[in-house]
């Protein structure tokens, strides 16, 4: 009975530990300094990509999968990819529960566009392909920090605005050069972004992606060249940098029609 006693008194309060790690689970690891040592932690820039939806559906092989909700008229959110990570801890699930707050927020900033994956099954894949490494950083150490990260980022970043402001819009006739778009950009997302584009069944350039390069603490023009090369967001991305002296365009939204916004 003493030894058994005293075994006891040398183990752990179970109910205690259970309930730290849900908390950890809904706020965050409070264990920082030990996540910061894992491999998935080495990396130093992110980036934060938008997705045009008028050019995003031309990146899809097959006409039927890419579908546009009617509420959606402006740039969303593809992702926020921390550079230079093989793969991230799959040690960190997620569920709806977690960013249900948000929901009605992400479901208009950040939409599934293609019919085969609901926007949940996006936003999950997100956070655990790029979502757990970028919980190394404390303000995104949970799916709902992340999110809310991303969102807080979208608002930042209000390209359509920015575009339309400089009588850049969505066209089928008129096409763009890199440069021009470039010049208006840079003021607002830093001299590194990327403009990126994907060719169409015409063999046209079309603008469908931009990324934008910062830092941990999420300043602009983190210095990720040389990368990108074993950085599953950008090397499996279906687009490719516009071509400085190729034209490209900048196909307007038809939910209708997603993938032959021109006829």
């Amino acid at each position: 009975m003493l030894l058994l006693s005293l075994l006891l008194l040398g183990l752990p309060d179970i109910t205690t530990t259970q309930e730290g790690h849900m908390k950890d689970y809904k706020y965050g690891y409070q264990g920082s300094e030990l996540y910061d040592k894992k491999p998935f932690c080495s990396w130093t820039c992110l980036l934060f990509t938008l997705q045009w939806p008028g050019g995003f559906c031309q990146s899809l092989n097959e006409e039927t999968l890419c579908t546009i909700p009617e509420s959606i008229d402006t740039w969303t959110i593809h992702g926020l990819w921390p550079l230079r990570v093989l793969s991230c801890c799959n040690c960190w699930p997620m569920f709806l529960s977690d960013v249900q707050e948000l929901q009605v927020e992400l479901t208009e900033r950040w939409p599934s566009l293609v019919k085969t994956k609901s926007s949940f099954h996006f936003w999950r894949d997100e956070w655990h392909r790029h979502g757990a490494c970028a919980a190394c950083v404390e303000g995104m150490n949970s799916p709902l920090r992340y999110f809310q990260i991303c969102l807080r980022l979208r608002g930042q970043f209000d390209v359509y605005r920015l575009l339309e402001d400089a009588g850049i819009t969505p066209s089928c006739e008129r096409p763009y050069k890199v440069a021009e778009v470039h010049s208006v950009l840079a003021l607002f997302l830093g001299d590194k972004h990327e403009i990126q584009c994907v060719t169409d069944d015409q063999g046209r350039e079309v603008w469908f992606q931009v990324k934008i390069p910062l830092s941990r603490n999420l300043t602009l023009g983190c210095d990720h060249h040389g990368d990108a090369g074993s950085d599953p967001g950008w090397s499996l991305s279906p687009g490719h940098p516009c071509p400085p002296q190729v034209p490209f365009y900048y196909y307007p939204i038809d939910h209708q029609h997603p993938q032959q916004p021109c006829g």
